[in-house]
């Protein structure tokens, strides 16, 4: 073999592994690639199965409450009904002043009831929600709540009149409903604060913040039904969620939700 046949058979040895390497370069980064594609699909699948559970669980939530509400107004109210019937009855017949006043007391404990549970279950019922502005009904959980006086509760606002759908309706109230009970039962909160904003480029952001003592989220979020509970519901409608809290300096809950979400 001469010099210029070997010359080419190197060449062409040269070209054939750089051909050889190249092609398993390309081979590699499409595997990469493919692989990357299957991930990202299998996490795409997961997120929507994990979404359709979340509705599943909200759906099934929703319908036990609305159980629940017709079940104290149908049948609860309506025994409450009768004993306050009853009870004035028996005021109107009684003519001693010691037992008249004893009944009367009885009698107003249970109207004071009936009026209670009629607010619980107008609040627990999807026609409620329907009906009213969502400003109108945190107001209505406010007042609710600032009347048994264990905690302060103080709600603003940025707009006049807010459109909103009922599911996004029903997602702030609940959360809203949420963080009130866990403050008021964990954080030996003197204070609640709720803002609710809209702007340019957001549907509705809520801010919602305690003066309690705070807790670790690290050791807190993946254990605490509550706070699980509020981020699934943020999570159904696709809004941000965070949660921010040291101890002894309160909890701050933020919900935001983009105009194009």
């Amino acid at each position: 073999m001469g010099k210029t046949e070997l010359l080419i058979t190197i060449i062409l040895f040269n070209i054939f592994f750089v051909l050889f390497v190249a092609a398993i370069m390309v081979y590699i980064r499409k595997y990469k690639q493919r692989k990357k594609e299957y991930l990202n699909e299998i996490e795409i699948n997961n997120e929507i199965h994990q979404k359709e559970l979340l509705a599943t669980q909200l759906e099934i939530q929703q319908a036990t409450m609305q159980q629940i509400g017709r079940e104290l107004h149908d049948n609860i109210g309506q025994k409450l009904t009768l004993v306050s019937l009853y009870t004035q009855q028996m005021l109107y017949e009684n003519k001693v002043p010691e037992a008249s006043e004893r009944i009367e007391q009885v009698s107003q404990i249970i109207n004071q009831s009936l009026q209670d549970l009629r607010s619980l279950s107008k609040t627990l019922t999807d026609d409620n929600i329907n009906q009213k502005e969502i400003v109108t009904l945190i107001q209505e959980e406010v007042d609710n709540t600032n009347s048994f006086k264990k905690c302060k509760i103080i709600f603003e606002h940025n707009f006049n009149q807010l459109d909103l759908s009922f599911v996004h309706k029903n997602v702030l109230l609940r959360i809203i409903q949420e963080f009130i009970q866990n403050s008021i039962k964990h954080s030996q909160c003197k204070n609640i604060y709720i803002r609710l904003d809209t702007s340019e480029d957001l549907l509705w952001e809520l801010e919602i913040t305690d003066d309690g003592i705070g807790f670790d989220t690290s050791k807190t979020l993946n254990n605490g039904i509550g706070l699980t509970n509020m981020k699934n519901r943020a999570k159904i409608i696709n809004a941000d969620f965070t949660i921010e809290s040291e101890k002894n300096k309160g909890t701050q809950v933020k919900i935001t939700l983009k105009k194009h979400s």
